[in-house]
């Protein structure tokens, strides 16, 4: 009867040890489907069949790119250049990262609207002698901004375009919420005028939020960096060149490697 019982209490603790595992397991299996409830999207930035072009390409050129489901990668993503006016994207973030703690008033709107929409440089200016060095350095080192090295004309300020790729994809991270659907706003309205690019390549309903860059108008810098949004899901691009022939021929850069990076790009359907 005793080795009876103790064989009783043996079965009965493997069985209580059995039924433990399995609810951890069920419950592991829970927080893992919360967590990627969200369907894996299967599509993949098209690299290579950028990386072809940009071998034939004049100029210098750099890009990274985040794809819909985390992937990352760049080509010569880590070349410092002097960013031109993709640097206003920064002074947005932290003008109102400053302004974190009351609402926007039209003062705000008509200060940071031209400097992104139509690339006001003066506006750039005055935000930049508004928020001062201390606070853009911060925004770059609370984005892990490796290679941001901030230089007083602001046009000169360096980056990579692995930086700026994680930036956007992360940009909402860097504004106050309250003033996340003005920065949205401004970010997809830039003037037709400035519409190159990416903003010219076939997007099927994914929502762009861009900045450019292009120096003296020379063709020495033509820049683009941005994100696409779709019914949750994030694609960051951003995309350097320097030393173009023309201006003209910048642009075309820009607008192919965006092309060759999101061929293909799916539409993603209302659930």
């Amino acid at each position: 009867m005793l080795e009876h019982g103790a064989k009783l209490r043996r079965s009965q603790l493997l069985v209580a040890v059995a039924v433990l595992a399995l609810g951890l397991g069920l419950g592991a299996g829970v927080g893992a489907g919360s967590q990627a409830s969200r369907p894996r999207l299967d599509w993949r930035p098209h690299f290579a069949f950028a990386n072809r072009f940009v071998k034939q390409r004049a100029g210098r050129i750099s890009y990274a790119v985040i794809g819909a489901n985390g992937f990352y990668h760049g080509h010569r993503a880590g070349r410092g250049v002097p960013m031109a006016s993709t640097f206003k994207v920064m002074l947005l973030a932290t003008y109102l990262r400053k302004a974190r703690h009351r609402a926007l008033h039209d003062r705000d709107r008509r200060l940071l609207a031209p400097m992104i929409r139509r690339s006001d440089n003066v506006a750039a200016t005055r935000v930049r002698d508004i928020v001062g060095a201390h606070a853009i350095e911060r925004l770059a080192q609370d984005a892990h901004m490796r290679h941001f090295h901030y230089n007083p004309v602001w046009g000169l300020s360096r980056t990579s375009a692995g930086d700026q790729a994680h930036f956007m994809y992360s940009f909402e991270r860097y504004v106050p919420r309250r003033h996340e659907r003005f920065a949205r706003h401004l970010l997809a309205t830039i003037v037709p005028s400035q519409r190159w690019g990416i903003a010219q390549v076939p997007l099927h309903g994914w929502r762009l939020h861009f900045k450019g860059g292009w120096g003296s108008g020379t063709g020495a810098v033509d820049h683009q960096v941005a994100f696409l949004d779709r019914r949750g899901y994030r694609i960051a691009v951003a995309i350097l060149t320097t030393s173009n022939p023309s201006h003209a021929y910048g642009t075309q850069t820009l607008h192919d490697v965006a092309r060759r990076l999101l061929w293909g790009l799916p539409r993603v359907h209302r659930r």
